[in-house]
């Protein structure tokens, strides 16, 4: 086998072999296979596809070349979540510790920032102290006590993917359906879980654009869960204006805390009540009532236990920026449009994102809404403030948000499309 047979196959529109396959995603993970011939293979999926057959192979292959976990000690039953990526999308933060508080276990191994969609970790990271790399042994522990635990897969856990991760948000291949697909699924599947959930975002903010791709990317994953023993169910959900009212790290994590206490955007709340229920019925607790475990505080009690359990204080203040930026509504009416991708792009552009897979992420940086569409704007108001630690960003910000927003005279109908579109499985 050699790397150069197996990329000239699929730039050519072949199949792939399971033996092809085995080896190059082996290969890959032993070094014998260089970034650079990767990216290229990686171009090829994107651009050529796979069927089913060589994304169940990928899969794998994927798995195969680490270790797989097991949480049957535990005495909770183990449902996790994975969302395929948004703007605002920091529902992992709240719903973790609440399906906790109702009774399962979430083994949550989360990841950083692609592209223009943020990382869980890089949001959790800016809560002093806290730390997203655990042993398998800290791991279980953590789920024993606190029912919750959200982390970095561990150097065993699907190695392959660790390193196909990175590579494809520096190279243009993040959007390709058979390497999101594998990617989600060899981590979920090798992590051990009993249930999953999966959100699969839908519209300008998200990797998916419409429903048709997104049903697809939905039911090549359910497919995958079920094959593997995992009871796998997928949510389509809305991402053509950002969740809730931040795009950042910190102010993400400001805003589940807010949730988390009773309050917060209702489009955040929504979501995350129809994951833990969804969540729950999957893991044999249908009676559960994760509404009820927000307003009693249950909830909050299992985050800041969590929190605390992974070095993290709860109490700490958060960071905040050292420069701020209004943009202001353009005229008075009814804010219509807010498109999600020019917000993440913007947060990415303030430092809340990476251009290449070695940077740091600013902890403060990002994009905070005072509106979103169906509100009533004044000319000159705020409409949102832009997050940095460095100003020279503003203006580069400030251009993908040029043509992000569109102000409709009062009195115009607007009605917001639902926050769950459709279920599968």
């Amino acid at each position: 086998m050699d790397a150069i047979t197996v990329i000239r196959a699929k730039r050519d529109r072949a199949e792939l072999t399971d033996e092809q396959i085995d080896w190059v995603v082996d290969a890959y993970t032993r070094g014998e296979v260089a970034d650079y011939q990767m990216a290229a293979l990686n171009m090829a999926i994107l651009l050529n596809g796979m069927n089913r057959r060589e994304i169940a192979r990928w899969t794998a292959a994927m798995i195969a070349s680490g270790e797989r976990m097991d949480f049957s000690s535990l005495s909770r039953p183990t449902a996790d979540k994975h969302s395929t990526g948004g703007v605002g999308d920091k529902i992992t933060l709240p719903l973790a510790p609440l399906v906790a508080a109702c009774g399962a276990a979430v083994p949550q191994l989360s990841g950083r920032g692609l592209g223009h969609t943020g990382g869980t970790l890089d949001k959790l990271e800016s809560i002093p102290g806290w730390r997203a790399s655990l042993s398998n042994e800290e791991m279980l522990a953590v789920l024993d006590d606190v029912g919750a635990v959200i982390c970095a897969a561990g150097e065993g856990l699907a190695p392959a993917d660790r390193k196909l991760y990175a590579l494809r948000d520096v190279t243009g291949t993040v959007e390709a359906i058979p390497l999101i697909a594998s990617s989600i699924m060899s981590k979920k599947i090798a992590e051990g879980t009993g249930a999953l959930v999966l959100d699969v975002k839908v519209g300008s903010g998200a990797f998916m654009k419409t429903l048709d791709d997104a049903r697809e990317l939905a039911t090549t994953m359910v497919g995958l869960g079920r094959d593997h023993g995992v009871n796998t169910v997928a949510l389509l959900t809305d991402m053509s204006t950002p969740l809730g009212l931040t795009a950042g790290n910190a102010l993400e994590v400001r805003e589940s805390v807010e949730v988390l206490a009773g309050g917060g955007p209702s489009d955040v709340v929504e979501l995350t009540l129809a994951l833990a229920r969804e969540m729950l019925a999957a893991a044999g607790l249908p009676d559960a009532d994760p509404a009820k475990a927000l307003a009693d505080g249950s909830a909050m009690d299992a985050w800041r236990r969590m929190i605390r359990a992974q070095g993290g204080d709860p109490d700490a203040a958060l960071p905040t920026s050292r420069e701020q930026h209004v943009v202001t509504a353009p005229s008075s009416g009814v804010l219509t449009r807010l498109d999600a991708y020019a917000v993440g792009i913007a947060a990415w552009r303030l430092g809340a994102g990476r251009a290449r897979k070695e940077d740091p992420v600013q902890a403060a940086a990002g994009v905070e809404l005072h509106a979103k569409p169906g509100d009533t704007v004044t000319a000159g108001a705020p409409l949102m403030t832009l997050h940095t630690d460095t100003p020279e960003r503003f203006p580069y910000a400030l251009e993908s948000l040029r043509d992000a927003y569109d102000v409709a005279a009062a009195g115009t109908d607007f009605t917001a499309p639902p926050v769950v579109l459709e279920r599968i499985g």
